[in-house]
């Protein structure tokens, strides 16, 4: 059975949202998905009491206000929100974004590809977050 949590996606082009959308819906993926246009939007979302825990966050890297390398930053040094999983879609194919990002323990880092079929085959394999998903958060 699938999270009931939702996927907080983290992306100021309204076209790569869409495309996530329908991706996830080809794919069967049940959970809602939360949008946020930046950086500074989900840390409003994820700080608010009245709002889900997301069982993951898909996370844009180039954004206006706040960018992911600097979401990244705050919430991987907030005790609550470092335990939930972030993965990285960008268009950058710059190592060092690549690296930085890995250094705030992403757990995955995806290339956002102009080809639909080639996005979507490569958010299949997020198929084990939502199955973990469903473990309760360890204790800190």
């Amino acid at each position: 059975m699938r999270s009931s949590k939702p996927i907080l996606l983290v992306e100021d082009d309204n076209v790569d949202a869409m495309t996530v959308r329908r991706a996830l819906k080809d794919l069967n993926v049940p959970n809602g998905i939360v949008h946020q246009l930046d950086g500074e939007d989900a840390l409003e979302y994820l700080r608010s009491s009245d709002n889900k825990r997301p069982c993951i966050i898909l996370l844009d890297l180039n954004m206006p206000r706040m960018n992911g390398i600097d979401f990244l930053k705050i919430i991987k040094s907030d005790d609550e929100l470092k335990k939930i999983p972030v993965i990285v879609m960008t268009t950058s194919k710059d190592e060092r974004d690549k690296m930085e990002s890995f250094e705030f323990s992403v757990a995955g880092y995806i290339i956002k590809s102009t080809d639909y079929k080639k996005f979507a085959e490569s958010l299949k394999t997020l198929d084990l977050y939502w199955t973990l998903s469903e473990l309760p958060y360890p204790s800190t």
